[in-house]
């Protein structure tokens, strides 16, 4: 890696033969200038860069999809980051030119490394840059209550390195191989959201690049508007590069309980009794098909962190609630094994075919008085070709917790999330998904629902986004102004058309 101080020619900054002549991007021309084209002389010349920008077609395919597969960006240069450096004078450059620019986060492990939005929210339209989040991998400190990270790092490797010191994230996705930056800029959910809200009400402080190429470090307490609107913001105001998250003393072992119900009433009475009693550190719930596939049934897991060597009290924790206690199942777990216990459902699903397939996810809040009749709805919806060998997550959490602006709540105390994860067999039809899509989301928003930015609802409007957003929207909008004036970062959210 050179150093800032070293100047690079063109021909380093852009990879592959055919690339090795592009000087730069004529504005006039709207195309990357080579040495040899009659507008060469138009073109703005590129800037040294600690990294790479690669224009190779065999680079840019990788980063022209997500772990969707339904939506293919035209980004027409990759920036492989050196530094942060790199990204400031590429938003830079790209402002001057009129280029959109986009962070990609790469998540995915073994080769199989992409951008996990599901429709598109990080690709990049033709002429624009996408940044590989994978440049920014190192994790600066950690200390005994947080940790400092660049933002392509995965929440994979902050938790091994944290458990090395018998340290964890509080708030941790279930898919763990996902980069930090990448769930900041959406908010981050998993088991613990009814203790510690979403990843990003984790954050204490953020290193971030703004669309008029300025590095700024934003706290609750320093830029207080850029860190609000940052965080869960879609990518609009800035690239985050930087990142201190919270950490506290990792357990050794978790006993994780699972429970199942035939109804849907006790299910959603049990779920909520246990939320509001505190009786575990992690909960989830399902809906799922029954084992014959002749219908539905819901399942509630308790995830309960032992005391040192002490194991959690079953019989205290299981009291009073209503499950088919003959169905339940116990198990004890080292705290790592439980954490990383996807990455074996992604084993699976890439040995059978699915993993690579389009995946028209639906990820909703749903306030908690509409739970059941949103319950109702889904299972009436959908069936078993729907989810495919997917998933139905659908449990409470306090709204309370979840403190960052822009990650909108349903106005109750109490809401559901519910995260459709469909993993479709080949040959599925994705059309008819995404419109069952939009018809659910329009049916929950008229039941007081708001969407997670996360998943795939065709066909959003900016009078949609602003419904979204109700009374937030003038404060996206006035960061956007302010931090992002041209209007080139993550244009694939379609907030603002």
């Amino acid at each position: 890696m050179r150093s800032s101080s070293t100047p690079i020619t063109r021909r380093s900054i852009l990879g592959g033969m055919a690339a090795a002549t592009v000087i730069g991007w004529s504005t006039s021309h709207q195309a990357w200038a080579r040495e040899s084209d009659s507008f060469a002389h138009t073109a703005a010349s590129l800037p040294a860069l600690d990294g790479t920008l690669e224009t190779s077609a065999g680079v840019k395919s990788t980063f022209n999809h997500d772990f969707g597969h339904m939506v293919t960006g035209a980004c027409w240069a990759v920036l492989r980051p050196g530094s942060v450096q790199d990204i400031v004078k590429m938003v830079n450059y790209a402002r001057a030119n009129g280029l959109k620019i986009a962070m990609n986060g790469r998540g995915g492990q073994n080769g199989d490394e992409e951008s996990h939005s599901c429709y598109g929210q990080a690709q990049v339209p033709q002429g624009g840059i996408a940044i590989d989040a994978r440049g920014l991998t190192k994790i600066v400190r950690i200390g005994s209550s947080s940790a400092v990270v660049e933002t392509g790092v995965t929440w994979a490797q902050l938790t091994d390195a944290a458990l090395a010191r018998g340290l964890t994230p509080p708030a941790l996705t279930d898919y763990l191989h996902l980069s930090i930056g990448g769930t900041l800029s959406v908010g981050g959910i998993g088991s613990t959201v009814a203790r510690y809200g979403l990843q990003i009400d984790t954050v204490k402080s953020i290193d971030i690049v703004t669309g008029n190429g300025d590095l700024i470090t934003a706290s609750p307490s320093c830029h207080a508007d850029l860190f609000n609107t940052a965080l869960g913001g879609g990518g609009q105001v800035g690239i985050i590069v930087r990142a201190e998250v919270a950490l506290i003393p990792a357990p050794p072992k978790m006993t994780v309980f699972t429970l199942y119900y035939n109804d849907v009433s006790a299910f959603l009475a049990d779920s909520e009794k246990l939320m509001a009693e505190k009786r575990f550190e992690g909960q989830v719930g399902e809906i799922a098909r029954t084992p014959d596939d002749s219908g539905w049934w819901y399942k509630l897991e308790g995830q309960a962190y032992w005391k040192g060597g002490t194991a959690p009290n079953r019989t205290a924790l299981l009291t009073g609630l209503h499950d088919v206690r003959a169905s339940a199942t116990i198990e004890d777990l080292p705290f790592r094994e439980a954490v990383f216990r996807t990455d074996g459902d992604e084993a699976w699903l890439k040995e059978n075919d699915f993993w690579g397939q389009p995946k028209p996810w639906l990820s909703l809040f749903v306030p908690a008085s509409k739970a059941k009749a949103f319950a109702d709805l889904l299972t009436a919806e959908l069936n078993s070709d729907d989810l495919g060998a997917g998933f139905l997550l659908y449990y409470p959490y306090p709204t309370s917790k979840l403190t960052r602006p822009l990650s909108v709540q349903p106005s109750e105390p109490t809401a559901y999330l519910c995260d459709v994860l469909r993993f479709p067999a080949p040959g599925a039809d994705i059309a008819r998904m995404l419109d069952q899509n939009r018809r659910l989301y329009d049916k929950a928003v008229a039941l007081g629902a708001k969407r997670y930015l996360v998943g795939a609802i065709p066909n959003m409007t900016s009078a949609d986004w602003r419904a979204h957003f109700g009374i937030r929207w003038k404060v996206l909008v006035a960061a956007k102004r302010r931090y992002d004036p041209a209007g080139i970062l993550t244009p694939g959210q379609g907030f603002f058309g």
